[in-house]
């Protein structure tokens, strides 16, 4: 439940900083119109052809080739949104785009999308103290010590802004006196 108030009540900045905002975003306007496209012209040429043809298929058939004809188109069509998708978190992860997305697009059958999200770097934040750039599940800037994240002052383990006790070791996280900034959303 903390998460969910987490993310109502933040603003959309922090969450694209932190890498949690929402993935549909992601997938650029000209993926979701092309797969569209794709969808609909696959759907079109499958069911043309078959059409065209001179025998009289029985209510099996039909009902196969229409199964198919949209299990296929959808396929596609899904491939194109992943490619969307892909294009835009490679930026996100500072990988290389190039590099990506050719190996997404040449690689068969979907698997340089597997090997894309096996082997993705993690989303990377920006310390608001120095710039350096983060990895995002760091509580500290390694450069100028600045807390990017909740922690427990008892063991230092990361905590949610709204937790009253340390989930690891049950230590009372508001007697911390963290960062006003990191105690916002707490309920004191």
């Amino acid at each position: 439940m903390s998460k969910f108030w987490n993310n109502l009540t933040s603003n959309g900045s922090e969450l694209k900083e932190y890498g949690e905002g929402d993935s549909l975003s992601m997938i650029p306007l000209w993926s979701i119109i092309l797969s569209i496209v794709v969808f609909v012209g696959w759907q079109y040429f499958m069911n043309h052809n078959a059409q065209s043809s001179h025998h009289h298929p029985s209510t099996l058939q039909q009902v196969t080739h229409l199964a198919f004809v949209f299990t296929t188109g959808t396929m596609l069509a899904s491939y194109v949104l992943v490619i969307g998708y892909v294009s835009r978190d490679v930026k996100r992860r500072n990988m290389s785009a190039f590099l990506w997305m050719l190996v997404v697009v040449v690689m068969p059958g979907g698997i340089g999308a597997v090997v894309y999200f096996l082997l993705r770097q993690p989303v990377m934040i920006r310390c608001p103290s120095c710039s350096t750039e983060l990895a995002a599940g760091l509580h500290f800037c390694p450069q100028c010590r600045f807390q990017v994240a909740p922690v427990c002052g008892q063991c230092f383990r990361g905590v949610q802004t709204t937790d009253a006790y340390c989930p690891q070791c049950g230590h009372n996280v508001s007697e911390d006196g963290g960062p006003s900034r990191l105690r916002a959303y707490s309920d004191s």
